[in-house]
């Protein structure tokens, strides 16, 4: 059975005394939610590459305090950093999209505001929902084995992020995902990622309704390649996904000639 795992901000001296530390206020309340009792072992990390096997000392009605048993090492993040750029779906299918995408590795999420776009935040509101998203990828890092969880970053309108984009563009593998007429994937991650000069992946998917002809040409023109999942139209919260989990087949060995 796989042991309770817990992000929390960790001090640098974690690890190197064999002293209890007291764990912050509220990992301390999600321990307890989950009825762990001293002695019980339990998984922290801290988003950088290590986790430690701790057990519990104390517990008090507002703390808890641990030693460290063992540091580890896990390896579970993908050798790609893939940042999916995302027309944001309504409803609750941002949550879902940001759940699933930090179980399949991404290690960033840029919320964009579209021509198209249902939901459209800016202000104290788009503020709020970046916090909670992030909230979703901790909670999804914690289930899924990861040790960094994936960074939602702050709403921007897809012409303001692309015209960064362009300019901050060396180096990158940049795709946007098309309904035209367009390479699969697949053909497209092969070209570029075989030989090992490209470490990180952008990929950009459109909201309900898909990006305009004028904002695909946009991405076109920032240095994007218009890419195919194949000849189905997946929803906004299906397309990113499926693009990801093939980078992720990818980075671990499946053949891309049998996706």
């Amino acid at each position: 059975m796989a042991l309770p795992r817990f992000h929390a901000p960790l001090p640098s001296v974690f690890g190197h005394t064999n002293e209890p530390h007291l764990l912050p206020e509220d990992v301390s309340r999600h321990v307890q939610v989950v009825r762990l009792q001293p002695g019980d072992p339990l998984v922290l990390f801290d988003s950088g590459d290590c986790e430690w096997l701790c057990r519990i000392v104390e517990m008090g009605r507002r703390f808890v305090s641990v030693r460290v048993e063992q540091q580890m090492t896990p390896h579970r993040e993908l050798r790609l950093e893939v940042e999916l750029a995302i027309g944001m779906p309504a409803n609750d299918r941002m949550d879902f999209l940001i759940e699933k995408a930090t179980e399949l590795g991404a290690l960033s999420a840029q919320p964009l505001v579209c021509a198209r776009s249902v939901l459209k935040l800016d202000g104290e509101r788009a503020a709020k929902r970046v916090a909670h998203w992030n909230g979703v990828a901790v909670s999804s890092t914690e289930q899924s084995g990861r040790t960094r969880p994936m960074q939602v970053r702050p709403v921007r309108s897809l012409a303001d992020w692309l015209g960064a984009h362009g300019r901050d563009a060396s180096g990158i593998a940049s795709f946007v995902l098309s309904t035209g007429t367009a390479p699969h994937l697949s053909t497209l991650l092969a070209s570029r990622l075989e030989s090992g000069a490209t470490s990180r992946v952008v990929m950009l998917s459109g909201p309900e309704g898909g990006l305009t002809a004028e904002e695909e040409l946009a991405a076109v023109e920032a240095g994007f390649a218009r890419a195919s999942l194949g000849p189905r139209v997946l929803r906004a919260d299906t397309a990113p996904l499926a693009a990801l989990a093939l980078m992720s087949a990818y980075c671990e060995g499946a053949h891309l000639g049998a996706i």
